[in-house]
């Protein structure tokens, strides 16, 4: 698992623009900045915000705090990354005040949450496409079908070779990297490929995308899935695989194939949890909550995933108007 990071570079760099701006000069009016942030309503917050969950939706939550942090220097965001299921553990712990996830919350977390007395708004953040990569010297992969992956990934009690998978293909053992079973990743690929079978026990399993992503380059014969925007952060080392899906065409994950669902079934929304509590009783937390729906568009885009319609960020903004 990678170490939990507490995003503080950044208030650093906006505590230091703060101070600046408040020595610009010594002819500056005494009260004048103070006068114009109130005119502004750029109301200063402070406290402590801690966000953990999955790691597919962290590169997300990662830009979004350290932007916040930028105008928010007293505020300090720790967001950590232990799994959509290791997260929701923490929310129901009442660790965090939001959990991230790649999936939707399951039956058994919402009881849970219930019975700790935690109630919780869910806001859908951006549009993941879930990526199946090779290394780039796999020369015989140009394609795979949802039948060959669920082929390739359940167990069978043998270790598969690629020949296994389609005749002509090399004599060589496979090697699997997955997310691990914390994660909403490896939920969503069970459900939708695996089919809730027994993921092939010679897997590599973690909660940290970037082992994965080391272990695909490092080695011709493995094939690993995680998030579109660790495999665009990492294109030039290794080869997306495009996916036929009941369409019967192989599809590529893309922008524009993820946008509209023509990548199928690998496309999916990512979600964060918030408490409401923590939203009516914590000016931060709420501060935050906005902050996000209304830069999560524009900051998902940046970090390689895909925006939802602009309509749907309102909606939800008008839903956190109504919790405070």
């Amino acid at each position: 698992m990678k170490p939990v990071k507490v995003l503080t570079l950044s208030a650093l760099l906006g505590s230091a623009l703060v101070l600046g701006a408040c020595n610009g000069g010594a002819d500056a009016e005494p009260g004048k900045e103070d006068t114009e942030q109130a005119e502004t309503g750029d109301a200063q917050l402070q406290g402590e915000i801690s966000v953990d969950g999955s790691s597919t939706v962290y590169p997300i939550m990662e830009a979004v705090s350290e932007e916040f942090m930028m105008e928010q220097p007293d505020v300090k965001v720790t967001v950590g990354l232990s799994g959509t299921g290791g997260g929701f553990e923490k929310f129901v712990a009442g660790e965090t005040v939001m959990s991230n996830a790649s999936r939707p919350i399951k039956d058994e977390e919402a009881a849970a949450l219930k019975e700790a007395g935690i109630e919780y708004t869910e806001l859908e953040l951006a549009y993941d496409g879930l990526s199946v990569a090779v290394n780039k010297d796999n020369d015989w992969v140009d394609q795979l079908t949802v039948d060959e992956l669920k082929k390739m990934w359940v167990d069978n009690g043998k270790a598969k070779k690629w020949s296994d998978i389609r005749e002509g293909w090399p004599e060589e053992e496979i090697k699997f990297y997955s997310p691990g079973t914390d994660s909403g990743t490896y939920d969503y690929f069970n459900e939708v490929i695996l089919e809730e079978a027994q993921i092939d026990k010679s897997a590599t399993l973690s909660e940290d995308d970037n082992v994965l992503v080391q272990g695909v380059t490092g080695d011709k014969n493995a094939i690993a899935y995680f998030g579109y925007a660790y495999y665009l952060e990492n294109k030039d080392s290794m080869k997306v695989v495009p996916i036929v899906g009941e369409s019967g065409e192989a599809v590529e994950p893309t922008h524009e194939t993820i946008e509209s669902g023509e990548y199928a079934p690998l496309s999916r929304p990512l979600f964060t949890y918030v408490s409401n509590k923590a939203i009516k009783e914590d000016e931060a937390v709420a501060g935050y909550v906005q902050f996000l729906l209304e830069n999560a568009g524009v900051l998902s885009e940046d970090v390689g995933y895909v925006s939802l319609p602009q309509e749907k960020y309102d909606e939800q903004i008008s839903t956190l108007e109504g919790l405070k």
